[in-house]
């Protein structure tokens, strides 16, 4: 039997797979788009979304009324509540992304220079409040990593005075940030 426009829904509730053939080569491009303008964002699922609602056609072709709608009309508004379902469904998975498999991360460490220049505004932003000297001490103590007795031996000054700065510098700082 050949399917065609006058006969494909009454095929349809025969469960006529060739009538569901017809319907996605007339209608498969209306219910992409609408699932497409729904699930933009979540493009993997758009394919399953759509043969969600060809399932969804097939199993409720018996609740389509021709009197009340149009089955254009009906097959889009299967396509576009099964698409705001898969939205809610997966919008609330979070999705985990590897860092380093992001595209700006393999690109000549081009991420870690980002990162670095974020980081080193910050420090400079917050030991602007110390004085050279002190500002000095900091960053060997905290960014070089450098011990209290290397930097001793390096500047010549007790570790006594070392901690006395540290201290007086660590004040300053918070100081600065609670105001």
């Amino acid at each position: 039997m050949r399917i065609g426009k006058f006969n494909y829904i009454q095929q349809l509730k025969l469960h006529n797979e060739k009538a569901l053939m017809y319907v996605i080569d007339e209608y498969g491009g209306l219910i992409m788009s609408i699932i497409r303008k729904h699930l933009f964002g979540l493009p993997e699922r758009q394919e399953e979304c759509f043969d969600d609602v060809l399932l969804k056609i097939w199993q409720n072709i018996s609740d389509f009324d021709e009197s009340k709608n149009t089955f254009k009309n009906w097959a889009a508004a299967i396509a576009k509540y099964r698409a705001i379902d898969y939205l809610r469904q997966y919008q609330r998975e979070p999705v985990m992304v590897d860092i380093e498999d992001t595209p700006i991360a393999r690109e000549d460490g081009v991420l870690a220079k980002l990162i670095e220049q974020e980081i080193s505004k910050e420090v400079e932003t917050m030991l602007a409040c110390l004085n050279p000297s002190d500002k000095e001490l900091f960053l060997k103590l905290y960014v070089n990593e450098q011990s209290l007795e290397e930097i001793s031996r390096e500047t010549g000054l007790k570790k006594e005075v070392l901690y006395n700065r540290v201290s007086r510098g660590k004040k300053k700082i918070r100081k600065q940030y609670s105001a």
